[in-house]
């Protein structure tokens, strides 16, 4: 059965192989989590759930969720002999254990707060059960915001693989104002995230709106925005300086391995991305 899932991806080589092989990992984990109370809890988000649901055209790594409400004490554990088992249905083994966190890493304090709670699901054996030759080992973070900014919006999405389920999702503006957050205010000092940046073009080019007022939350959330309003030509602005100061050499070069055509990436630069936000809307 994996087998055929992968096939309907048509992968060129093995890291396209890979890609499909992961996100259909991810599918598996979502259908795990469906038949629990999960999603009576949380909401997905992020740039999986952009992939998934809403139909970006480039591969994501994680599965990233937000608490509909505050809960300092929420764990995953609970949820852990869900995903197990429908592996385990597939004839796939995982194991599940906790992110090592003795050592933070300048990335891991850029994605991560002291009230979220993740994990790594950990497959294995299905490289070699999906016909790939490379031994690698796919990880798969579960994150889970125990403590998110509200204001955002959700909807019932509805999956049809491994069988027919509905996962909560945050709708497209609420996702377009996590991920201008994210491109704004990423603490990476001189790095980027070239998929924050793929991901600009894609919302826009698509005329979704930025949901402000959750954005505001967010900025205000993590200290970024000091004041109790934001408008429009505000976000302009911030972009517009963000678009100014960072290399859209470093931007490609992220980006890259996640798309299969980088023909797309020849047009991008500062000119491009100030002319882009013209066309951006706001919700």
């Amino acid at each position: 059965m994996i087998k055929e899932w992968i096939a309907e991806y048509k992968p060129k080589n093995e890291e396209e192989t890979l890609a499909a092989l992961r996100e259909i990992m991810q599918e598996i984990a979502l259908a795990g989590l469906s038949r629990t109370d999960f999603f009576e809890k949380a909401a997905f988000y992020g740039g999986t759930a952009l992939r998934i649901f809403y139909g970006l055209d480039r591969f994501s790594e994680d599965l990233d969720f937000s608490l509909l409400a505050p809960d300092p004490g929420f764990s995953l554990e609970p949820y852990f002999s869900s995903i197990v088992s429908e592996f385990e249905a597939l004839g796939i083994t995982v194991s599940i254990k906790e992110k090592d966190k003795k050592v933070q890493s300048n990335v891991e304090s850029a994605f991560l707060k002291s009230e979220t709670v993740w994990k790594e699901l950990v497959l294995e054996d299905i490289v070699k059960q999906a016909g790939v030759r490379s031994a690698k080992h796919i990880k798969i973070k579960i994150e889970v915001d125990r403590k998110p900014p509200q204001g955002f919006e959700t909807e019932e999405k509805l999956l049809l693989r491994p069988f027919s389920f509905y996962v909560k999702c945050f709708t497209q503006p609420s996702l377009f104002a996590g991920k201008m957050h994210a491109l704004l205010f990423r603490k990476w000092q001189n790095r980027v995230k070239g998929r924050d940046w793929y991901d600009l073009e894609w919302y826009i080019k698509k005329g979704i709106p930025v949901d402000v007022g959750h954005f505001l939350l967010r900025a205000k959330d993590t200290g970024d925005w000091k004041e109790d309003n934001i408008v429009a030509e505000q976000v302009t602005g911030l972009l517009r300086n963000k678009i100014n100061t960072v290399s859209f050499d470093n931007i490609k070069e992220d980006v890259v391995r996640f798309i299969k055509d980088d023909k797309a990436l020849k047009i991008w630069s500062p000119a491009y991305f100030n002319d882009l936000i013209e066309k951006l809307r706001f919700a």
